[in-house]
């Protein structure tokens, strides 16, 4: 007998309709094929299915089982088949009295019990699903808020397989899961993570608020100990909360690799710091079929690279395509897939290996040698691509001992990079851009003029700084978010001046 169940599966983070074909021989020796490009955990689940359905009381008598996984030209992984294979072999067994599956989208792993485990990419799956072509979803009760809070098709949460089966028969009531109301938890900062903490640093504290303020990378260059760490840790604190749009963008991504655990969706921007020792496939993703990076999974959120020169550097050179398009694309043999990697870049590095070089009060000691060889670990493209490079001095001890100083929070600098970012919100409205570190030539054309005493002003900077025509661009943007902040409309002299300023690399180093 014959027998359809419908699923989903996943190509990168993108899910698509699959059907799970059953087919049982009354005659001929027992035997199971699976067909339609299964990978390992699919084909392993013959051994978990079996022993699921006999444990929950089912009188399974094994034949010649052949098994179709369409569309059978995409390759097959995870184990959330395992469920509608099931719900397929009871349905041509004639051990369900209500065959027609396909009206339900089933997603589920099993235990050799019979329980429901919790699957990967349940909440791209759900954005799949739609409401003209199923009447509900039927997945673990641990995925079901998740999925839940894509609001197109009802999500039922079953914890076992005999729970799955009385529900499809009718025998079992079961609510749809509620879709709790999406709140981005950014009330107040987590202990430990507020401005307020911070000693001096004013120049750093006004270029990390210019940076929130336009989304734009920034670098820290300093000697050990001046707060650049401290800083970058402190910039999630600043930022706009995640709107309902990002952060089902963002927890699409976490899903697929089960980062979501026991959350609904992602409520808070990620701030992703990797050690120095990553891989290119661990920072930008890949392996035998690309998973997502840490680029992907900052999406939306802020990428940390602390002590910047310790990376390898053909990793870092990896980023130039992510920081210039807002995405990755990895290709394989198998494969070819795109992640979104849209993420602010905090950078912190040492000016030396020693970490003293240009320091008012202790001496640097590395060779001039050595001192080359550490620079060039970053290239110039690279540098191009960070709007934003400010040296971090020593902390001063007078600055240590103002324990008592009122100094600004984060709740009071966050406000004014919302009234910042609600400004470019209005300006881009019916654009694909969100802040002004993603603006294009045209919006350059269009909102980044220049006056004849600007101009001059930029003409005898590139001249001397030699400066590229992308790090051009980069200054403009900068500029644009400094006259935001004064909430003036054309690019002036002051903010062209201090967007320059923040290029030190370019100025005193390169």
């Amino acid at each position: 007998m014959l027998s359809k169940v419908s699923s989903a599966g996943l190509v990168g983070i993108e899910a698509y309709p699959l059907d799970v074909e059953v087919d049982i021989a009354m005659q001929g020796m027992p035997q199971w094929h699976t067909v339609g490009l299964p990978e390992s955990e699919v084909k392993e689940s013959k051994e978990r299915v079996i022993s699921a359905i006999k444990n929950s009381g089912y009188d399974f008598a094994q034949r010649k089982i052949t098994i179709n996984l369409a569309p059978a030209d995409v390759r097959k992984e995870g184990t959330a088949l395992d469920l509608p294979i099931a719900l397929g072999l009871l349905a041509s067994s004639s051990l369900i009295t209500n065959p027609d599956l396909s009206r339900f989208l089933c997603l589920g792993e099993l235990s050799l019990n019979g329980d429901l485990r919790p699957i990967k990419g349940a909440l791209p799956m759900a954005m799949m699903a739609s409401p003209h072509l199923y009447t509900g979803i039927i997945l673990p009760k641990v995925n079901a808020p998740e999925a839940a809070m894509v609001g197109k098709v009802p999500v039922y949460g079953v914890k076992h397989l005999s729970e799955a089966v009385e529900f499809i028969e009718g025998r079992l009531h079961l609510a749809p899961e509620p879709k709790t109301e999406f709140n981005s938890l950014h009330a107040a900062p987590t202990p430990g993570t507020d401005f307020e903490d911070i000693c001096g640093q004013y120049q750093a504290k006004r270029a990390l608020e210019v940076a929130a303020s336009g989304g734009h990378n920034i670098l820290f260059l300093g000697p050990p100990g001046s707060g650049k760490t401290m800083l970058a840790s402190r910039l999630p604190s600043i930022l706009p909360p995640l709107t309902f749009e990002e952060s089902l963008e963002t927890s699409r991504v976490y899903s697929v690799v089960s980062l979501l655990k026991e959350q609904s969706l992602m409520s808070e921007r990620p701030f992703r710091s990797p050690h120095h020792s990553i891989s290119d496939a661990g920072l930008v993703g890949g392996g035998g079929y690309p998973r997502p990076g840490e680029v992907s999974l900052a999406h939306n959120g802020v990428l940390f690279l602390d002590e910047l020169p310790e990376f390898k550097k053909n990793v870092l050179e990896l980023l130039r395509q992510p920081l210039e398009s807002s995405s990755v694309t990895i290709s394989r043999a198998a494969t070819s897939l795109t992640y979104p990697a849209r993420f602010m870049l905090v950078a912190a590095m040492n000016p030396c290996p020693c970490g003293y070089y240009g320091h008012p009060r202790t001496a640097c000691r590395c060779t001039t040698s050595s001192l080359h060889k550490y620079k060039t670990k970053l290239s110039g493209p690279l540098l191009d691509r960070i709007d934003i490079q400010i040296e971090v001095p020593p902390v001063s001890f007078n600055d240590m001992v103002k324990r008592d100083e009122k100094r600004e929070t984060s709740l009071e600098i966050r406000e004014r990079v919302n009234q910042v970012r609600a400004i470019q919100k209005e300006r881009y409205k019916n654009e694909k851009v969100l802040v002004n570190a993603q603006m294009t030539a045209k919006h350059l054309k269009k909102y980044g003029k220049l006056n004849n005493e600007c101009q001059q002003i930029m003409k005898g900077i590139m001249e001397k700084f030699q400066l590229s025509g992308r790090a051009f661009d980069r200054i403009l943007r900068v500029a644009k978010t400094l006259a935001d902040m004064e909430r003036v409309d054309d690019i002036q002299t002051a903010h062209l001046l201090e967007a320059v300023q923040y290029r030190c690399l370019d100025r005193q180093y390169l």
